[in-house]
């Protein structure tokens, strides 16, 4: 399956705050978040320093990633720290993990 949208989970370095996003480029929006972080902390995940990468599931159309990224925002923090575990045991950052 070749996955062109991707819904991801990013968090801070402390892992007390999560933000899920989708994108067709996550490269691209990993540095977005990490820039504005840095700079002009004007959303939600720059605010709160949310760049670390630590889930992410790749999807072939836009409106399947659009609707599992609402799936997801709608989840309690135990069930999305559940799903990151069960993807990502250590909750290791996944940044230079991804193409």
């Amino acid at each position: 399956m070749l996955s062109n949208y991707f819904v991801y989970i990013v968090t801070n370095e402390n892992k007390t705050t999560l933000y899920i996003g989708v994108t067709n480029d996550i490269q691209r929006r990993l540095s977005q978040h990490y820039f504005d972080s840095q700079n002009a902390r004007k959303s939600f995940a720059g605010k709160y320093n949310c760049y670390h990468l630590v889930y992410y599931e790749g999807f072939e159309s836009i409106e399947s990633a659009i609707l599992r990224e609402k799936e997801l925002k709608k989840w309690r923090r135990e069930k999305k720290d559940n799903l990151i575990s069960s993807f990502n045991p250590e909750w290791e950052f996944l940044n230079n993990d991804v193409i």
